[in-house]
């Protein structure tokens, strides 16, 4: 299949931070958000997609409300929750994190105050704030990645998942349409997660899939190589495409324009390649600077080295990968 280039024109897309840089405050105090315009792209019936600083937004309209998948930066809030009210005059019920990082997670205290949980029956009236905020739904591990944060970049409390899952995944049904939330382990991160909405057949992938950078394996927080490949995998798994032409399921990446499945099967071909690549390079003997003087990203560098995460870190991160698992 044609891998689908223009699905949807973008003006811009807000440059991804360093792993290191994700959520530090300092990183967020020194950008000009005043300047950054929150984009809104239909994505299919009910879903959209918000493009501003930091991860891409998806959000769910419906009778029953609003939920979105992450939150960008705390100072965007305003701006978004501008976005979400031109899209539906509903309450904002739920906030779905696919993984811990600051781009993704930073506006969550501000959005969930703003939001409200669909409460009823003895809670609602036995606990006086038992609808106060939307619910802030994510593996338990994003929790445990927050909750753990000290000094600037630490998200306050009240930005702290309010709901977690454990298991593979956890299911909602809101609007009218199954939600898959699927854990993907070691990925990304150790918390990542995807979206399927069933009905709508859209899949939001977070970080485990991007279409302007190689993908940022966090080690320190869990993330491996071949966890990207699982989670790629994955996605694959969940697509159906229209026969022969471009279209069927739609995935929403952490980062980059609308895609299908042509575009994850490019990616996913591109990380394979360079696995196999530098798994045959360390079988040689070679160290990470002989590796990374032969480029063994080279001719897939024009399309996914530029910005921060550059193919030298993209190259170190994976060779730590291979080289220091069990």
């Amino acid at each position: 299949m044609r891998s689908h280039a223009t699905l949807f024109p973008m003006a811009a897309l807000g440059a991804m931070l360093s792993v290191a840089a994700l959520w530090a405050g300092d990183a967020v105090a020194q950008r000009d958000f005043g300047a950054v315009e929150i984009q809104t792209l239909e994505v299919r019936d009910n879903i959209y997609m918000l493009v501003g600083a930091g991860g891409n937004i998806t959000v769910q309209v419906g009778d029953d409300g609003v939920l979105i998948v992450d939150t960008q930066f705390a100072p965007l809030s305003e701006k978004i929750l501008e976005a979400i009210a031109k899209l539906s005059d509903r309450p904002l019920r739920y906030i779905v994190n696919t993984h811990h990082h600051g781009d993704h997670t930073g506006g969550n205290a501000n959005l969930r105050l703003a939001g409200s949980t669909v409460s009823g029956g003895n809670m609602q009236g036995a606990i006086a704030d038992a609808g106060v905020g939307a619910q802030i739904l994510s593996h338990e591990n994003v929790l445990f990645r927050l909750s753990s944060m000290t000094g600037e970049g630490a998200l306050p409390s009240d930005g702290w998942p309010t709901s977690t899952y454990f298991d593979k995944e956890k299911r909602l049904y809101f609007n009218g349409e199954g939600i898959r939330i699927i854990h993907v382990p070691a990925a990304h991160t150790d918390g990542d997660s995807i979206v399927f909405f069933r009905r709508s057949d859209v899949i939001a992938a977070g970080d485990v899939f991007s279409t302007t950078s190689y993908p940022v394996i966090d080690l320190e927080s869990g993330g491996s190589l071949q966890g990207i490949i699982d989670a790629l995998d994955t996605i694959v798994d969940l697509i159906i495409p229209v026969y022969g032409q471009d279209g069927g399921t739609l995935v929403i990446p952490g980062h980059g324009r609308i895609s299908n499945l042509g575009d994850v099967l490019d990616y996913r071909s591109m990380v394979l390649i360079v696995r196999d690549r530098l798994e045959h390079m360390i079988e040689q003997g070679m160290t990470l600077e002989q590796i990374k003087a032969a480029e063994p990203t080279k001719d897939y560098d024009p399309r996914y080295g530029a910005g921060p995460w550059t193919a030298e870190r993209f190259i170190e991160a994976a060779y730590r990968s291979l080289t220091e698992r069990e």
